[in-house]
């Protein structure tokens, strides 16, 4: 085994927000437990192209002994890494199943929303605003009925804990999905949403996420998908406090439309 220059991550830096992944060409770094990681060396080439995206400054490149880089290997895995959405995400059947015998938490359930009742019946901030299931963005089903025409919500887990009225401010007539930037696979998130945007008509997608940085990552993942279906989606920006205050619009994002992010190899 020979001496070579490979990355090297920090984990005390590292923040789990995911922006070194889509930078590296050879899909050598995955989130890993909340924190960026080299999956294995022979993945890495040494050149360093994820350097420069990290915020917290946690990759570098060092001097080590290291497996060579192994270009077919690298083939084979970004090979199946551009399958596995493929794979998750099977076409839907064209009548539904007359039963349902799979994990009660995917699924796919639309309701109505429930009418706010008169005055001597609870106030209207108790009745949920939810009119579909699964939620979870890794769950829902790509061509799901109720991402048609919809105007879709990609929230963080955090921000219905974090912000109160979550439900008549964010989520009333809308679809949603939701994520964790830190503790789920980014990439897969990219490719999910990507998806979405190109089989459906989703006409703005509105995307509250916590002030926390892992939390950009959900950003930064939602612009590249509407970036990559190639569609002209307006995108709301929320940024929300940890004590539940909706921050200044200056440093959320205003409502806009992602430019084409240019990805370097």
């Amino acid at each position: 085994m020979a001496t070579r220059k490979i990355v090297r991550i920090d984990e005390e830096r590292c923040n789990g927000c995911g922006l070194c992944i889509p930078n590296c060409a050879e899909g050598a770094i995955q989130i890993v437990d909340g924190k960026a990681r080299l999956i294995t060396d022979k993945f890495c080439d040494g050149l360093g192209a994820c350097l420069g995206h990290c915020p917290e400054d946690a990759i570098t490149i060092i001097d080590r002994e290291a497996d060579d880089f192994d270009e077919k290997a690298v083939e084979i895995h970004l090979h199946k890494k551009q399958e596995a959405p493929l794979r998750l995400h099977p076409q839907p059947q064209p009548k539904p199943q007359p039963e349902f015998t799979g994990c009660p938490s995917s699924r796919v359930l639309q309701f109505q929303v429930p009418k706010p009742r008169a005055e001597s019946g609870p106030k209207e901030s108790t009745v949920s605003q939810l009119s579909q299931w699964p939620v979870q963005l890794k769950l829902v089903p790509v061509a799901a009925p109720y991402f048609q025409d919809a105007d879709l919500l990609v929230a963080a887990d955090c921000v219905p804990f974090a912000y109160p009225d979550f439900h008549q401010d964010f989520l009333r007539g809308k679809a949603l999905v939701v994520g964790c930037p830190k503790l789920d696979d980014i990439q897969l998130y990219r490719e999910k949403l990507t998806e979405i945007f190109k089989t459906n008509s989703i006409k703005s997608v509105t995307l509250p996420f916590m002030e926390v940085p892992c939390c950009f990552g959900l950003v930064k993942a939602t612009e590249d998908a509407i970036a990559a279906s190639g569609k002209d989606i307006p995108l709301k920006k929320v940024k929300i406090g940890i004590r539940g205050e909706i921050k200044p619009e200056e440093q959320a994002g205003a409502t806009q439309r992602p430019r084409t992010f240019a990805h370097s190899h």
